[in-house]
Order: C-alpha cells, then structure tokens, then sequence
C-alpha cells in the first residue's frame, strides 16, 4: 500500500499573496492600520531587504548560545551578592547593639560595614599600623589628600568597627554648602579647619584627621605623590596647642583608584585661584589594590615650634623615610636592584 503526502490547503491556495516584505506601508490605505513592535522590526526587515525566515531561524539558533553566555554572569553575581551578605552578616551583633544604644552611632555603624564592605569588595583595601591610633585619647591624623579621599572613607569606618570610636575630620568650607550634605557633616562630625575649633575638639579627648594639602593637593597632585602643603603650619600649631600627638597616614594607589584631569591645568588652576572651588574634572573608581599605612605617632615635644614639627612631618612625607620604612617599599627597591645586579 502506498501513501502520499497532501498539503493542507486554505483559502489562499491558488491565489497570488505577497510575502510581507513585498507590501508596501508607505501606501495611504496601509499607514493607518495599526502595529507593533513586532511588525514595526518586520517592516523594517523588509525594507532592508533581509530574509525575514533566515532572520528568525537565526535569531533561534544564536538565542541559546547567547543565553549559554549570560547565566555565568549571572551565578556571578549571585556568588558576589552571596559573598557581600555574609560579609554584612560577621557585624550583625554589633549592629544591633549599636541601634539599642543609640539610634544615631546605630546608622553610623550601619554606614560603616558598607564603606567597610565596598573597600574589601572594590578595592581589596588593607590597613597596616591601624594599632598606632589609640583606643582613647586625643591623636591628629595628618594624611596624604587623593583626589576623592575615599581612602579616609575606608579608615573612619574601620576605627568605628573595630576601635568603636569615631574620627573627626576636618572638611573645606565649600562641603557644607552642599544640599543635603548637613546630616552627614553632622553625624560624622566633619568641621571646618580652623585652629581653634581643631584644638578643641583634640582637647575633648578626640581623634582628629586632617590632610594640609586640602583641595588644592587633592585637584593638582600627580602619580608621583607630590606633597604639595605650600609652607601650611596650621596642622602642627593645632598639634602643639592640644599638645596631641600625629600620626602620619599614606594609602597606596590612591591617585589610581581616582584621577582629575591633566589638560588645562593652567586653565583649573587660574579658575581655583578665583573660585576655591574644586571644579577640575574627576574620573576614575579603578578597582585597584588599596593599603594604608599609618605611621607610629610623633610625641608632644614642648620645644617643637610649628616651624619644627611640620618640618618633622614633612620629612616623613615628602622625603624617602616614611614611604620606604613604613610602606615596604625597601623590599621592592632592593629586588629592583638584585634584578639589575644579575642581570649586569
């Protein structure tokens, strides 16, 4: 017995239908009818002369592939979402008892374990010397200034985690006209840089940071770390007022994770002179290794002069002893030099 295949037929057999990219909607009977998207691509395949069928069989074909593609991303995110929870999850405990004590260090701390969250996520950062800054007592931090100090960011949230003390900042007079910024000001105790109200808060028994350098190092500073003070003696007359200690601060890779712009510098400089405002553009947020370095404390000495004791400080900074003793960079300047050695 044989068997034949019939075709199913319709209405249209036998009759002469145009495919639908032979149709043309720029016809006034068709510009009315209406559409989708769906029509909108097919009437525009048709107008580029493409194979609609070949189209869609290929849109099949390469849907899984691409799909295939996207779900590694995916689980990645999951694992990175995972990873970031259980990292919030270790300060649980200390996070409710913060709220019980006091709903205002309760958010503090909140906001602390997110800044501590994203420098261990983002920016692997690490800090070496964090024991040189007391459990209590006055102490002036004196740190380089990156073009976003998000490096101090990262060290105020992790004294407020693991010192349980919060440091007070010194911050330019141009932050607290920012709208909005008033409540952050005030709940991180950011203030503006006088001497006096800077020796008084050292004087309650408080840690105090503060970078010399200000806006005009965090606008006009390079990758060669240039300490640019400008002969400024305020940070050592604060110091010997209160008669605090300083610790010396310094991260590494601060001016990768941030840069400004190295055009026009005449240009930004002239409009800061005028202004005093940091308008020089910033880019960057790299996800580059971050650690900080904070030097053992140079005592009160009475006989220091603000002269001498800024002297002292920028030695540590701007001369080699602070960056190659504290940061370890002997390590890497004497396998620099085996590596020249043997190959000599």
């Amino acid at each position: 017995m044989f068997f034949s295949i019939v075709p199913i037929t319709n209405a249209n057999d036998g009759l002469n239908v145009p495919s639908y990219s032979d149709i043309d909607m720029d016809t006034p009977a068709l510009q009315f009818l209406p559409t989708n998207d769906n029509s909108t691509f097919l009437w525009l395949l048709g107008k580029l002369n493409v194979d609609i069928d070949y189209a869609r069989w290929l849109g099949w074909l390469f849907t899984p592939i691409i799909i295939s593609f996207l779900l590694p991303v995916l689980i990645l995110i999951l694992l990175y979402m995972s990873s970031l929870w259980l990292f919030i999850y270790k300060y649980r405990y200390g996070l409710v008892d913060a709220y019980r004590h006091d709903f205002w260090y309760g958010a503090i701390k909140t906001l602390a374990v997110v800044w501590e969250t994203i420098g261990w996520l983002w920016h692997g950062h690490e800090i070496e010397g964090l024991e040189n800054i007391p459990i209590e007592g006055p102490a002036l931090i004196v740190y380089y200034h990156g073009a976003i100090p998000i490096d101090v960011y990262y060290l105020l949230a992790r004294v407020i985690l693991k010192k349980g003390r919060l440091v007070h900042t010194v911050g330019d007079r141009f932050l607290f006209k920012i709208p909005g910024w008033n409540v952050l000001m005030e709940a991180f105790r950011v203030i503006p840089g006088t001497v006096s109200s800077c020796s008084n808060v050292l004087k309650e028994g408080n840690i105090l940071a503060i970078a010399p350098g200000g806006v005009y190092e965090a606008q006009f500073g390079t990758q060669l770390y240039e300490v640019l003070w400008k002969k400024r003696l305020g940070f050592a007359k604060v110091a010997l007022e209160a008669q605090t200690p300083i610790i010396p601060m310094f991260t590494q890779n601060i001016r990768e994770a941030f840069r400004t712009a190295r055009w026009g510098s005449r240009f930004w400089q002239w409009l800061y002179s005028r202004t005093k405002l940091p308008l020089i553009p910033i880019y960057g947020f790299f996800p580059v290794k971050m650690k900080t370095f904070i030097g053992k404390p140079i005592p009160y000495d009475p006989e220091n002069t603000p002269e001498i004791l800024a002297a002292k400080v920028d030695i540590l900074f701007h001369g080699k002893k602070f960056f190659f003793f504290h940061f370890g960079c002997i390590y890497f300047l004497q396998h620099f030099r085996l590596q020249m050695l043997s190959k000599a």
